[in-house]
């Protein structure tokens, strides 16, 4: 006799839930690392700027150089605070992604724990009905052979 376990079916769902999770928990953190590489460039070019500005103003600048660097810098921390916006809200859909995935993980491994002390119990009934056969047998031939 074959075991089969009686929550097959739940179980392969189980593991495609959870197959499916860890997919969209991967494409969140690719998500996010995309966002907080562009937000560590933006920094950097602001960084360089103001840098190239101090440079430029030591040697002396003209109002409207200034005014462009000035235009410039605006426009940049306008796009590293619209950076850092996305960066919080890649991460907590990150952090949502990786509970569910916690949670599908968890879930598979309960189905896969039962199956398991099933299988357990099924070997354990299979050793005892041959036991008794063996028994059986046993008692058989020896009033037959034995008398």
């Amino acid at each position: 006799m074959a075991y089969s376990f009686k929550f097959q079916k739940l179980l392969e769902l189980k593991e495609n839930e959870k197959d499916q999770s860890f997919a969209e928990y991967q494409h969140s953190v690719s998500e996010f690392e995309k966002v907080a590489e562009k937000l560590y460039e933006s920094m950097n070019k602001k960084e360089t700027l103001e840098k190239n500005k101090e440079v430029k103003l030591q040697s002396g600048m003209s109002v409207q150089e200034m005014r462009h660097y000035q235009q410039f810098v605006t426009n940049l921390e306008n796009t590293i605070h619209h950076y850092q916006k996305l960066v919080i809200m890649k991460r907590n859909e990150m952090n949502e992604k990786q509970h569910d995935l916690t949670e599908k993980n968890i879930e598979l491994k309960k189905f896969e724990k039962m199956k398991e002390k099933q299988l357990e119990m099924f070997l354990i009934r299979n050793k005892a009905n041959e036991m008794k056969e063996m028994d059986d047998i046993s008692i058989t031939q020896f009033m037959t052979h034995g008398n």
